[in-house]
């Protein structure tokens, strides 16, 4: 918010995270052998407690990343959501599955999903509590142990979870969290992972995937997104505008969710504009730890500097700038107003290339069909947004759309606050997915145990090879009539 250091931690090196994943996998041996019941009481325990000291998580999360209040407080109702679901449905999640085996009655067959170990996991500076939160928790739960390197402009906040879930029962060498560049210290806890999750660029993603391929180590994966939002002509234009504000602008735009696309029909787009303009222009800016400002700060000069070379070219290009379009030093060093650019064209940077910033471009469109391919026509595939009144309608031109989240007359918090379902990229936006059945058992070893019971499975009873063989054949056919699957 000042650019005021506001604490020095101690820099990890090679033999520390060697250190940190030696004392997890003992530590581990112990938690991962409790029942899943009491690891997830330690998750329902840190829900209360997060939610009790939720000031102390959202002061910090202000100093370190510049966010307004109110978007701090979504990453504490995000890691609080995780911690209740995974806290009342681990259980359901790893208890051990019967299967119909190869032959009823004669195998039975049980799924057994084991903790994979010692997690892996790399995580951003733009939402330090819920990204480190939403994977550590199904990880922690499921029975591994985990090494978390954070961002080392976002540490404090992670740092200060760990402590309230030590507090809330967990062992404390179950979690341990390394600092430092993450060259050095992000490689070295790839190379020693179990399983490696991490969320940030693309290109960093794609190396982080190289070398846990390279050790044969699975990985899941958050990477980058230029999401879309997708205005009908049916839609209502007051709720569009207002959802658009919030799902362009929540955090400054560092948000992987954020849109940085906004395709309106034309036959609205000046009703819709002038709308979505003047709540846009309407935001506050402030370095205030209370409620009330509209929003916070870039998270550095990185950002900045992405911000307005990707304004200042479009704009040298011949794009117009309805709403923003510079920074704003007299609040912040690194504030920059919330920004609507028209007249994007392809070759300006900002059209294709993620801003991770309070910009966004708008695009008129009159044939449905025409702006479902625009929408899709990205390397990306992580989030999108539609608004209609026609909700079925809605919900058929979602299902055409290439991203792993889409909402509905929602820009985002619909279907990533859903922690039942499965969220997470399509194409360049990453592999795998966090929440639900799949955001915890990629964290397990699955594991088959098949017992043959009374026949095995090869001749016997006296029949030869071809009895044998006709015997199965007909069993076969028998099971494909009984529906048997």
């Amino acid at each position: 918010m000042t650019g005021e250091i506001v604490a020095e931690l101690p820099e990890s090196r090679p033999h520390d995270v060697e250190e940190a994943f030696r004392r997890a996998r003992e530590a581990q041996r112990e938690w991962g052998s409790l029942p899943v019941r009491r690891r997830a009481a330690v998750l329902l325990r840190f829900h209360d407690l997060l939610l009790d000291r939720q000031a102390e998580a959202m002061d910090l999360i202000q100093v370190e990343t510049g966010k307004a209040r109110l978007h701090a407080h979504e990453e504490v109702q995000g890691a609080a959501v995780v911690a209740r679901h995974y806290g009342r449905k681990a259980s359901a999640y790893l208890r051990p599955q019967r299967h119909l085996g190869a032959f009823p009655v004669l195998t039975k067959v049980t799924e057994w999903h084991h903790p994979r170990g010692v997690v892996g996991q790399i995580v951003p500076w733009n939402y330090p509590l819920e990204l480190s939160l939403g994977d550590a928790l199904p990880a922690l739960v499921a029975g591994n142990a985990v090494v978390t390197k954070p961002d080392t402009q976002s540490a404090l906040t992670p740092l200060w979870a760990r402590g309230q879930l030590i507090e809330a029962g967990l062992p404390a060498d179950v979690w341990q969290i390394v600092v430092g560049d993450g060259r050095v210290v992000g490689s070295a806890v790839v190379d020693q992972a179990d399983y490696v999750t991490f969320t940030g660029s693309v290109r960093t993603g794609r190396d982080v995937a190289a070398r846990a391929a390279a050790r044969l180590v699975g990985a899941s994966l958050e990477l980058g997104g230029k999401n879309a939002l997708l205005v009908l002509a049916d839609a209502d234009l007051d709720k569009a505008a207002e959802g658009a504000v919030r799902t362009c602008f929540t955090s400054a735009g560092q948000l992987c969710l954020s849109a940085e696309r906004i395709f309106v029909h034309a036959s609205v787009a000046a009703a819709f504009l002038e709308r979505f303009v003047r709540g846009t222009r309407a935001l506050s800016l402030g370095t205030s730890l209370g409620y009330g400002v509209g929003m916070g700060s870039l998270a550095g000069p990185r950002q900045l500097d992405t911000v307005s070379r990707h304004v200042d070219q479009a704009v040298a290009e011949g794009a117009t700038v309805l709403a923003g379009g510079k920074p704003r030093p007299d609040v912040g060093p690194f504030f920059y107003e919330p920004t609507i650019l028209d007249g994007v064209r392809p070759t300006m940077a900002v059209h294709a290339e993620e801003t991770f910033g309070p910009v966004v471009s708008v695009y008129r469109f009159t044939d449905e069909d025409e702006a479902i391919e625009r929408v899709n026509a990205t390397p990306y595939g992580l989030n999108s947004s539609v608004w209609t009144k026609d909700t079925r309608r809605g919900e058929r031109v979602a299902a055409r759309l290439q991203s792993g989240t889409v909402n509905v007359n929602e820009g985002y918090t619909s279907a990533h606050g859903s922690v039942r379902s499965p969220m997470g990229g399509m194409k360049d936006s990453g592999l795998g997915r966090r929440h639900g059945r799949e955001g915890i058992l990629s964290y397990t070893e699955p594991q088959t145990v098949a017992t043959q019971r009374i026949l095995p499975l090869a001749p016997s009873l006296g029949m030869d090879d071809q009895r044998y063989a006709a015997f199965i054949s007909l069993s076969l056919r028998a099971m494909k009539t009984l529906r048997l699957r």
